[in-house]
């Protein structure tokens, strides 16, 4: 894998360029082998040993707290004290300022090693950036701060029991703490009372402290909260409760664990259900569990999209190293494994020995299937990443075109991945034959571990909805226009290449027919017609989009030369010409209900079933 990250982003995304920048002028290409060399050990040392443990030994709770394994703990501890938590951070802040791209592409390792382990630092680097963007100076030195150097761990407490994804539907509330509530010095002070469900890490002793950003409704004047998504605000409710210097108090909060999900997989993370002022603790002689506003009142979902948007671009990530884990232990097993004989001229020869399956032809497919799903999904992940630098330190017109294509991409680097890289570990049980099915190889694990990231952080239907009913139109198309430009750039660099103006031709086709579909989805206007094939629409956007990026890491690798590296760039170039010849195709036939507005799920009725 080390190779491929290297080629990503050395030889394609060219961030050697990033260097050139003042909020990185102190890196270099040294520098940035020197933190991928240090997340690779700590990965290789600290979680893949213990994937299995935090897998078979569940989160419990004890009645008083949750129990995880003592290697959960040291994973956490290793992790904070590699510096990833605040990787991106400002100096002054105990950051590195290190470009997102690279810090993605080192947390990938640990992704790799034992997703479910560690404590979910990316879910406590992103609680924390949301309080740089959107806190006070105050609540970014008491909570961020904190967050960043390890000694607190965040969450971000979004669904409820009745609600799931539509959180329009939340009914946590939350009122002022009396008439003085605007004159604490962390914040408009708010007592919350609800319930939040699915919330991972909500209660754990990794850390002194858990940081919570809650999404809660701020009553009317009548007392009644306000219907929709308008009146969704956003609140740091801590766990133990801490002063303007960041000590603790000595009191709990009141947020209490209702309950524990016993997960299909993932399942070194504890999963929760909390209880928001319930009246388990009283705090400060009154009920309600203390919460200081974030932003403006009504402005709590934008403010949480921040982290959301950056989420999902990491529930991509961990879903394709998810598929990459997966897919070099099943390429391992099959270069060990012998059986069967190859079919020649005059069929098999039963008097040979068997050969490694590695040397079947439908095992070549799946494996060639895995490594252009896995490959290619991480060069989706840290190409988005790369926009995100681009966005915060680029020039405007370029940090504003950056911008826009991360409004149509961020859907398919969440969805696709999460589709497609489960697939690859579908794939590699398979390779496996009965052995995948066992618990004695670690691909069962892997599968299970994935297929949570088709539901968390919006669901595939939820990112099939938004890309199709706001991304690709919104701005008067305008993100759509950029990206087929970019993709209109790269067929012209191919199409001067022979071995694959063939590539160039099937991707501008393509191309075509996703631009046209969109007009065909829309052109009554209504969105009911347009959205009732989202799903099979993004699948065609997304492949699409898979097939560009393989050409433009087609032709990355036709220009590296030295030898050393030949078998390397040959098995990208024999990727990408697996996914034009045995996906690409795929791409039609799920065009063909978008542009009909075929009604057949819509039309279907519940007695019918």
């Amino acid at each position: 894998m080390r190779d491929t990250v290297d080629f990503l982003l050395h030889d394609w995304l060219r961030v050697e360029a990033l260097l050139d920048r003042p909020r990185f002028a102190d890196h270099s290409r040294e520098t940035i082998a020197s933190v991928l060399d240090t997340c690779e050990r700590i990965a290789r040392e600290k979680f893949s040993p213990f994937n299995r443990v935090a897998d078979v030994e569940e989160p419990r709770f004890d009645g008083e707290k949750v129990i995880l394994p003592a290697s959960s703990h040291a994973a956490a501890q290793a992790y904070v004290e590699s510096g990833m938590l605040a990787a991106a951070q400002d100096y002054e802040h105990g950051g590195m300022q290190l470009p997102c791209v690279v810090e993605m592409a080192a947390n990938a390792f640990f992704s790799k090693a034992g997703i479910g382990i560690g404590g979910g630092g990316l879910l406590t680097s992103g609680n924390a950036n949301l309080l740089m963007a959107h806190g006070t100076p105050l609540q970014q030195e008491v909570f961020a701060k904190h967050e960043f150097a390890g000694r607190w761990f965040g969450t971000m407490c979004l669904s409820e029991p009745q609600a799931g994804s539509s959180l329009s539907d939340i009914t946590t509330r939350a009122v002022p703490d009396g008439d003085d509530f605007d004159g604490d010095p962390l914040g408009p002070r708010y007592r919350l009372r609800g319930n939040k469900m699915w919330i991972s890490n909500g209660e754990h002793e990794l850390t002194e402290n858990i940081v919570h950003l809650v999404l809660a409704k701020i009553p009317g004047p009548d007392g009644k909260l306000i219907p929709g998504t308008k009146g969704i605000s956003l609140f740091i409710v801590p766990k133990k409760l801490v002063n303007e210097r960041a000590e603790l108090t000595g009191e709990r909060n009141d947020v209490a664990l209702a309950g524990l999900n016993h997960k299909l997989g993932y399942r070194g993370i504890p999963n929760t259900l909390l209880n928001f002022g319930e009246g388990k603790f009283k705090v400060r002689g009154a009920a309600g569990a203390l919460g200081y506003r974030v932003g403006a009142p009504g402005e709590g979902l934008r403010c949480m999209f921040h982290m959301m948007n950056e989420a999902r671009i990491a529930v991509g990530l961990g879903a394709v190293m998810l598929g990459y884990a997966g897919y070099e232990a099943s390429l391992q097993y099959a270069r060990d494994r012998s059986q069967g004989r190859p079919v020649g001229p005059s069929g098999k020869d039963a008097s040979k020995p068997p050969v490694r399956i590695v040397e079947h032809a439908d095992v070549k497919r799946m494996l060639l299937a895995q490594k252009s799903y896995v490959e290619g999904g991480l060069a989706l992940a840290l190409y988005c990443a790369r926009l995100v630098d681009e966005q915060h330190t680029g020039a405007p017109d370029i940090a504003h075109q950056a911008a826009t294509l991360l409004e149509v991409l961020t859907p398919i680097a969440k969805s696709w991945p999460s589709e497609w890289c489960l697939e690859a570990n579908s794939l590699a049980i398979q390779v496996h034959g009965g052995y995948g099915y066992t618990r004695d190889f670690p691909v069962e694990q892997y599968w299970r571990d994935n297929r949570l990231n088709m539901i968390h952080e919006g669901t595939h239907g939820i990112q099939a909805q938004d890309l199709l009913g706001r991304k690709v139109v919104m701005n008067g198309g305008a993100g759509l226009e950029l990206l087929g430009a970019r993709m209109q750039a790269t067929i012209e660099r191919a199409a001067s290449i022979a071995e694959h103006a063939p590539q160039a031709r099937a991707l501008a086709a393509a191309v075509q027919a996703v631009q046209a579909a969109t007009r065909a989805a829309w052109s009554s206007g209504l969105p009911d017609d347009a959205l009732i094939n989202a799903m099979p629409y993004m699948q065609a956007f997304g492949h699409t989009v898979l097939a560009w990026i393989w050409l433009e890491l087609a032709l990355a690798a036709h220009a590296v030369r030295e030898p050393a590296r030949a078998d390397a760039m040959a098995g990208k170039l024999q990727a990408m010409r697996y996914f034009y010849a045995y996906e690409l195709p795929k791409v039609a036939a799920w065009l063909d209900v978008v542009n009909a507005r075929d009604p057949v799920c819509r039309d279907m009725r519940d007695e019918w079933f």
